[in-house]
Parts: C-alpha cells; structure tokens; sequence
C-alpha cells in the first residue's frame, strides 16, 4: 500500500485521512515543530486536540532539526506524494515533493505561494491589478510609505499567517501609530514573533473566496464563498459568518477569470489555491491565497451536501485522478444546497463551564454540526474575539431553501448580541433562594390564568392544594408520556445548582409535552435562573418556532408563548 504523507494536519485538511484511506493508500501525518512561544505551545496543543478527533488510525512522523533529516525520514516511506494538509505545511510540503521528485508545485514559486508581500508582487508581473503595499520593519517606514501614498485607510497584516489573525484596520495616522506599535509586540498565528508586516491601501468592497484546484497547471473552481466581516473598536476584522454563492451575480464572473489568472501567475501546477478576492466600483482583487484547503475546519460530508464533492477529494483528484479532474471541468457550476458557517464572536473573555447553544442549536431547521458540541464542561477559557481562531465557535447551517439558512442565521446572531450566555455561560452566578410560600404566592395568579385554557401541567417545586392540574417536580418529567393544553413552570430550587445546558434540557423535555396550539407559561421565579434571563428563556422558544404572546395588562414578569407548528 503506497503512502501519501500529510504535512501539518489540521482544519480542514483532516479530511485528507479519510479520503486517502477510502481510495486504498495509507495516510501519514507529519508533525511539524512547534514554536517555544507560549502562544505556539497553545497552537500546538489545539493542533493534538484535532488530531484525537479523527476518527481513523494513521501513523505520525516528526519534523528533524535539520532538513535533510527530516527529508531521509519522509524517503524511507517511499511517498506517492506529499501534501499540505495546512497553511503551516505548504512550505515544508512544497520542498519535500520538489526534493523527492514528486508531483507538486515548483520550490522557486514559495514565497509567491506564502507571503503575502510577494504574491501581490507575482500578480502584478503578470499584469493583473495588486493592491499597492510595503514591507516594513518599524513605524518609521510605515509612516513614510502612508505619506508619500497620500493614504487614509490602510490595512496591516504579517507577512506569513492566516485566517485574520493580527490582521488590523487603520482609518487614520494615529490608529496606524498606536496598532503598529501593538502588532511588533505580538505574534502571528502560528506563535512566530512578528518582525515584518505588510501595510497596504484598504480596499474598499464585498470580500469572496474563490477556491481552484489544479492539474498540470489548468485550474477548476470547486467552490465560490462570500464573507460577512465585522470589525471590532480595535481595529481587528472578524469573521461573522461565510455563505456559499450558488449563483453568480454581478461582477462575480470576472472575480473568476481573474482568480484562474492568479493561480497560473503563482506557477500553481497541482492542487488547491484558497484564494481571497474584493469586488470594489474596479473589479476584482487578489487580498491574499493560500495554497491548501480552505479552512473553517469545515466536515467533508456538510461540504458534500452542498456541492457532491468535498475539497479535500477534489485536491486528491488533481494529483491522482486527472480523467475525473478533466470530466468535473465539463460540468456547470451547480450547487444542490445553500451553506452558511456562523462564527459566535466572544464579546469579552470568558471562561465558559457550558454551553446550552449546544443542545439548542439541533432544533434550527437548516442545522447541520457545530463545533459547540466538543466543549466539556470543564472551566475552559475563550478569549475576546480577534480573529478566526479566537471565534466563540462555529455552526454549520446547510438546507436547500435559502430562505431556512437565513431564518436561522439571523436568530443567531440575535442570541450572539442579546443571550450571549447561551452560546457560552459562566454558570457563576449566586442565586437568591426564596421561601416556599413566596414562590406560591407568585405563580398562584398565573394558575389562576392558564385554567381556562384546557387541561394542564404544573411543573413545579412547590406543590399546591385543591387545584385539578396534574403537578409533577422535574425528576418525573420522563414519566409522562401525554400531550397538554398549557403547561407552568414553576422550578426555582431544583435549577439552581443545574449548569446552562442542563437547565436547557430539562426545559426542552418540558416542552415537549405541549400540544400544538397550546401556551407554556414561564414566571420569573424560573427565568431569571438562566443567564441569559428573560431574552434567553425567550430565544430558546423561538428556536422551537414558539410564538411569543402579547402579556396581559395585569400580568408582569412571565413568558407567555404558544406552539404554533
């Protein structure tokens, strides 16, 4: 069995192992040396994390402290080929299939291919339109290069990174002053100290993604995406959400022309070219490519839903499937459904003990997988949100009604700004523990209410006398199996100790035993224990598609919704 050896594994590239193994040859990972920084120990620790989590058996290899020493043990596998599997991997990759005569991409095309200073010299060769830059060193030469450009808005960017980070927009002289001064003192993605960055006219549009494979120099699109970018107080662009472009709209098709153009001027000859593109009132420009899979650590079987072929497949068939790479060339651009990755921007950092999101987002009806789900909930830290890496998490929507992905998507982001502890909560909270007699005499009103609308269940802590409602506590919930008219929540004590994705079960579980056309009643007493409150307890029923009811004039503090569907 012939190996083909996957250098620095991770994203979306931890695709390749499955479809290595499912076309009869034996993946390989080679690990690549981790920076001594304690950013790169971070980077690398989520690194092992993602390799725990693919699901099949490959063996490891390590990158050497001297080149050729890696070299000799990448020879004795005797490799079909070796692909990056990362951004990180592209330049060891590179020099590996070169030095073992592999198919690849040719060594003198590295720095075009990598840095992103010198892809934008490469396309500007070839006569294509580039954004104007400099490489600096220090503030001194960024400020000349700001002067004599006669520049307002200007974007800084290390030279070698990716997905956003360190990344920063300056809208005047002193923001570039004060951000030059932050990016010098940091890191790059990968936990490099950074000693050069790029400054360079901000381009003003609508920012794509155009992802080509190639053979033999020829590239096909696989897949065209448009990016929603928010930028933050400090200047950083982060990543909101990233649609699929099914059908190509005004100036799109040109934005592809010129992206065949621009992996033909990088000399890409195989495999894949994630290309970033802005249409401003000029056409299209190249911001920067990276010459892997698109990330987003995105699942094959999502990719494949949308379009019948993931990237990771198609980069496979470039190399070893030309007769199939040249048929898929024949084919229209056709998608058969829409997708959407939303990134949960953290406001704030958190350390998070759960994440209720979790189990709520299984009811959007375009939900396909979320990285929310791999959180424990042991105390993890999340920063504030600054770039792809340090986004709150990630939700995969796909369904073929464009109209479902944007009904989801704007509910979303409405939890993002309103609940934001849904997403990921703290759990810390104290909360005041009233006396039984206090909590009756604030549903009693509330019961007095719902009778009317038909058989009923009290779910309650505090059991009541001589009314006919069925009332349970929460640990019989299970036992009942009927449906009702109305259904009051009345659990105070029993949540307290509960964390936010527990407290979302056993609410779930609740409502499950409404009737359609029937009310759920919610009191204070029980919606102010989630921390997220009122807008929280709320959002979880609108996912549910529950209608929120106008309350009664002499009615406050309760929730009052119906099951509409």
């Amino acid at each position: 069995m012939r190996n083909i050896i996957l250098v620095h594994c991770t994203s979306s590239g931890k695709n390749f192992v499955e479809d290595i193994i499912n076309r009869g040859y034996n993946p390989i990972v080679l690990e690549l040396k981790a920076s001594e920084s304690e950013d790169g120990e971070i980077y690398n620790k989520h690194i092992h994390e993602g390799y725990e989590r693919i699901p099949y058996d490959f063996d490891m290899i390590y990158e050497q402290d001297i080149y050729e020493e890696t070299l000799e043990a990448v020879r004795k596998y005797d490799p079909l080929l070796v692909l990056p599997a990362s951004e990180q991997g592209v330049i060891l990759a590179t020099r590996l299939a070169h030095d073992l005569g592999l198919l690849g991409n040719h060594i003198d095309n590295l720095d075009a291919m990598t840095l992103k200073d010198k892809m934008q010299e490469r396309i500007a060769e070839h006569g294509l339109r580039s954004i104007k830059g400099k490489t600096i060193h220090n503030l001194e030469e960024a400020l000349a290069f700001y002067d004599e450009e006669g520049l307002t808005e200007v974007v800084l960017k290390p030279t070698y990174s990716s997905g956003s980070a360190s990344v920063r927009i300056c809208l005047n002289r002193q923001e570039l002053k004060d951000t030059l001064n932050y990016l010098f003192d940091g890191v790059n993605r990968f936990g490099d100290n950074i000693e050069e960055l790029l400054i360079q006219e901000k381009i003003n549009g609508v920012e794509y993604i155009v992802n080509t494979v190639s053979h033999k120099g020829i590239p096909r699109v696989t897949m065209v995406w448009k990016y929603n970018k928010i930028k933050t107080s400090e200047g950083a662009m982060v990543y909101d959400s990233c649609e699929t472009v099914n059908e190509l709209g005004l100036g799109e098709a040109e934005m592809v022309e010129y992206a065949y153009d621009v992996a033909k001027a990088l000399g890409i000859q195989y495999g894949p070219v994630h290309g970033e593109y802005m249409i401003d009132e000029k056409g299209p420009v190249l911001i920067e490519v990276n010459c892997r899979p698109m990330g987003g650590d995105m699942p094959a079987d999502f990719i494949d839903r949308i379009s019948g072929q993931h990237e990771t497949d198609s980069i496979l068939d470039s190399y070893l499937k030309p007769e199939r790479f040249f048929e898929e060339m024949k084919k229209r651009y056709e998608l058969y459904a829409y997708g959407t990755l939303k990134f949960f921007i953290v406001p704030n950092d958190i350390i998070a003990r759960s994440s209720p999101m979790a189990r709520i987002i299984t009811k959007l009806e375009a939900y396909h997988s979320t990285s929310l789900s791999s959180i424990n909930m042991d105390e993890i830290f999340f920063p504030k949100t600054k770039d792809v890496e340090t986004s709150g998490g990630t939700v995969f929507l796909v369904h073929e009604d464009f109209s479902e992905i944007e009904k989801n998507l704007n509910f979303l982001r409405t939890v993002e700004r309103s609940a934001f502890s849904l997403i990921l909560s703290e759990d810390s909270h104290v909360w005041e523990i009233k006396d039984d007699e206090t909590y009756l005499k604030e549903v009693m009103p509330l019961l007095e209410l719902a009778e009317k609308y038909g058989t009923g269940l009290f779910v309650t802590d505090q059991f009541v006398e001589g009314i006919n409602i069925l009332q349970i506590n929460a640990d019989q919930i299970e036992d009942i199996t009927g449906k009702f008219d109305f259904i009051m929540v009345n659990l105070n004590k029993s949540l307290v100790d509960k964390n936010g994705d527990e407290k979302v079960k056993i609410l779930l579980d609740i409502f499950s035993r409404l009737r359609t056309g029937g009310y759920i009643f919610i009191p204070k007493n029980n919606y102010e224990l989630s921390a997220s409150g009122r807008r929280g307890t709320e959002a979880l029923l609108k996912v549910l598609d529950y209608r929120i009811e106008l309350p009664p004039h002499n009615i406050k503090d309760v929730i009052i919704a119906s099951k509409t569907k």
